[in-house]
């Protein structure tokens, strides 16, 4: 062991041996209880930045403590390689997107070593790789033989910068999630999948989630969208026709002044003779911010009331949600309201709050903006005067009587679309022939291979159209010549199922048949155990893998319904005030930190600067306090190194013999196991558990022994705070470990317990209170009985004179903690 503490020195020597040994290779014991520890897989952009470094710090503790404490540990990882930044980067610089893909993960993957994090990467897998991307289209096949895969026109999310469509999901306050550009509404031929299907089992699957984020839960409902309401016609005047319109606010049915229709509405081109008007508002068809109508000329009738209303077709109108068509209540709407200003069209109020009407206040005259919370019904007929509650329910059966609507049930979310109009993503394993139509590609015949003799111009769509040889094929019913798909599949397919790959070794191999063994490992391992990730893939990436789980399930190949039994979000890493961007000129690199410092610093910063879940504010302080703990620690190892070969390790630590000084000392070093402990398992808050650890070295620090049986309770002492440590700063902890006489590998040792006698504290300080009022502190033995604390209590001078001739009436023990004495 050297004097000094060289952290890049140390960091190496144990990485190499963690990999020459296979420390971390994971094989399946039947005997033995699993955990399944997963971190959400990197796209392989070219570099770790410190939200990676956290992300993978935290599964790292989780996974090192749970090995430690005797689980059967899979911690993989791998690449989440297909996508457009690829792609761009071939149009850029001319290097195929391959060759830049598998670059970049060979530099991330040094990158990831270098952090010392026990990943099998044996199980490493690439989305990219054919014998992966070939259960893609496997899935794909499988969703069409059971009706959930189909192709139709429609108008879909295109970004004209990314030249490609967009998922719902991907479309973030009218923006392409990923290029931040306004996004368009174009019709093209798409595939979809029809994750609609799974609407009510994604909902209800909701409540399962038990070791979730409420808040994550709370936007997948609310990304779902269950909503109750009813569709009703509204007979278009002069005309033998019916809008029917959908609404969950059926209880201002009295108060709609205009109907509006989408663009795309199939009444549209016959309502409206102005065509060229019509073809410029389809062009802004779905555009967030700009709520643009045109006037039809014609008019629908209210079947409640009778009244005709004025029909507009409006760009804001979906046709994708509901029947494509609304009332306009702009009274209790406020984008009807926007839309009623902007065209000058009436606003009638028929809900009132009912607070504001027992003060007999009504607000019918002036309106300034909408009312979009329920009350008491007004100018509203026979429902005049009844809770919107009550109304809503009332109004639906009449409408339902009069057999002129129905109560129905929708969901705010759409079928994925998952065509996209790029090179690099899985080939969607369709063709097309004259004679036989659409047939899909046999499963005997996949994977349907990327070409690679294609070029990239960033121009007309997907260079796939370009490459004769992926195009033409043999039709696979009639032989005769055939076209392939040239649009490929969104990449969050890839990430759908990948933690089922990872279940299994690395390589091509025959998945389902591995999955359909007796003694599958999928059903070894699944569920995920602990997954870890960022919030912001709340409605993508864990919406789509809970369906595709769901339909695994449902077409037998697993039999649980959910993928992911515990999910950690962790928090943004924070610095100037703003999250870490190139773009924002404050990205920290997470290699210059571990040039300078060390990994176990970068690490051990990352975890104790905030807890998982909370945003970590960079601190230039904190990272060189952390290096200054370790060095400390370090400094301490050394300075004790020959007191710590004793010959009696298996000293009786009650021993009698032992000073109190040395008792201080094992005492403290119980509660931090304690804490240590208790602080991981409690939803690991790792900031406190490392904090506990820091208290503990500052009595290492202090502590001088006088004998054999004091230099015993050293070396307890500093072999369970490099256990403990272990975690969180792996290196150093395994070159200490050795330095005090230890054979390697510290991670294969168990996790200290703790002596709960030895835990408590000799005596704890007691709160005294009269009459709810701090009056005096007392230390008192740790544990006597309540009796006996009353009686310190009693006994205290301060609260003897303060309490004086008045008579105690009750005295409430608060065990541990406080004692309040009431006497008025």
């Amino acid at each position: 062991m050297e004097e000094k503490y060289i952290p890049q020195k140390v960091e190496v020597k144990w990485q190499k041996y963690w990999s020459e040994k296979d420390l971390y290779r994971t094989i399946q014991y039947p005997s033995k209880k699993k955990f399944y520890c997963l971190e959400m897989f990197p796209y392989p952009s070219g570099e770790i930045h410190m939200g990676h470094a956290r992300n993978y710090a935290i599964g790292d503790v989780v996974a090192r403590y749970k090995r430690m404490c005797g689980f059967n540990v899979l911690h993989p990882m791998g690449w989440d390689a297909f996508g457009l930044p690829a792609e761009n980067a071939a149009i850029k610089h001319g290097v195929h997107p391959a060759e830049w893909t598998y670059r970049n993960i060979n530099y991330m993957k040094a990158q990831l070593n270098r952090m010392g994090l026990s990943y099998d990467w044996k199980r490493e897998i690439t989305t990219c790789s054919p014998d992966y991307y070939k259960w893609n289209q496997w899935f794909f096949l499988k969703m069409l033989e059971k009706g959930l895969a189909y192709r139709k026109r429609s108008f879909v999310n295109w970004c004209p910068s990314c030249t490609t469509v967009l998922a719902n999901e991907q479309v973030v306050d009218g923006k392409c999630w990923r290029c931040e550009n306004l996004i368009e509404q174009k019709e093209l031929e798409q595939w979809f999948l029809k994750i609609t299907d799974y609407a009510d089992d994604l909902l209800r699957g909701c409540d399962e989630l038990k070791g979730w984020p409420e808040r994550v839960i709370a936007m997948q409902k609310n990304w779902i969208g269950r909503s109750e309401g009813i569709e009703v016609d509204f007979r278009i005047d002069g005309l033998n026709e019916d809008i029917r319109i959908f609404t969950t606010r059926q209880d201002t049915l009295f108060g709609a002044t205009f109907v509006c229709i989408a663009p795309v509405h199939p009444l549209t081109e016959r309502l409206i003779s102005d065509k060229m008007a019509l073809e410029e508002l389809k062009a802004r068809y779905g555009k967030m911010g700009e709520k643009i109508g045109i006037f039809t000329g014609c008019y629908a009738i209210n079947p409640l009331n009778g009244e005709k209303i004025p029909i507009y077709v409006a760009n804001f109108v979906l046709m994708e949600y509901g029947t494509g068509a609304i009332m306009s209540v702009p009274a209790h709407d406020q984008r009807d309201f926007d839309f009623a200003q902007q065209y000058n069209l009436p606003v009638k109020v028929v809900i009132v709050p009912e607070q504001q009407l027992l003060l007999g206040r009504s607000n019918k005259d002036v309106v300034t903006e909408a009312y979009e919370g329920e009350g008491i019904l007004m100018d509203s007929g026979q429902f005049s005067g009844l809770r919107s509650d009550i109304a809503k329910e009332r109004i639906a059966r009449f409408i339902e009587d009069k057999g002129i609507g129905k109560k129905v049930i929708n969901f705010r979310f759409r079928d994925w679309g998952i065509s996209r109009q790029r090179y690099w993503g899985t080939p969607i394993p369709i063709v097309y022939c004259k004679k036989c139509g659409m047939v899909p590609v046999p499963e005997k015949d996949l994977p349907v291979i990327l070409p690679e003799d294609v070029r990239f111009t960033g121009k007309d769509g997907s260079p796939l159209n370009e490459s004769e040889k992926f195009l033409s094929t043999a039709c696979p019913l009639c032989g005769d010549m055939a076209r392939r798909e040239t649009d490929t599949m969104d990449t969050f397919v890839d990430s759908s199922w990948y933690f089922i790959r990872y279940c299994f070794k690395k390589g091509d191999i025959d998945l389902i048949s591995e999955i359909r063994t007796p003694n599958s490992e999928l059903k070894y391992w699944m569920p995920v155990d602990q997954y870890i990730g960022g919030v912001e893939h709340a409605v993508l990436h864990l919406l789509y893998s809970r369906f595709f789980f769901k339909f695994m399930r449902d077409i037998g190949l697993v039999d649980l319904n959910e993928p992911f039994q515990n999910l950690l979000t962790q928090g943004m890493v924070i610095k100037d005030g703003a999250k870490m961007s190139k773009s924002k000129g404050n990205v920290v690199d997470p290699n210059h930190l571990i040039e300078k410092y060390g990994a176990d610093t970068l690490r051990l910063f990352s975890l104790f600067a905030a807890p998982p879940e909370k945003d970590l504010e960079w601190s230039d302080q904190g990272v060189e306090g952390a290096y200054r703990f370790l060095k400390r620690l370090w400094g301490i190892v050394y300075k004790n190194r020959n007191m710590l070969y004793v010959k009696d390790k298996e000293f009786l630590l009650s021993s009698s013999r032992i000073t109190d000084q040395a008792l201080r000392l094992l005492r403290k070093t119980h509660q931090t196991i304690k804490r240590v402990t208790t602080d991981i398992e409690r939803e690991f808050h790792f900031n406190t558990a490392i904090s506990a650890l820091m208290e503990l070295v500052n009595e290492l620090a202090s502590y001088e022994p006088y004998d054999e049986d004091g230099k015993a309770v050293l070396r307890f002492a500093i072999e369970k705070t490099l256990l403990l440590l272990s975690p969180f700063a792996p290196h150093i902890a395994e070159e200490l470990w050795e330095a005090v006489g230890n054979k390697p590998s510290i991670f294969e040792q168990r996790w200290p317990e703790w002596d709960e006698d030895m835990a408590k504290e000799e005596k704890i300080e007691l709160v005294i209170q009269v009459d709810g009022k701090l009056r005096s502190r007392v230390l008192i033995p740790h544990g006597i009985s309540d009796e006996e604390v009353k009686e310190i209590a009693l006994n205290d001078e301060k609260i003897k004179n303060f309490i004086g001739n008045k008579t105690t009436k009750k005295v409430i023990v608060v065990k541990g903690r406080l004692i309040n004495i009431v006497v008025s």
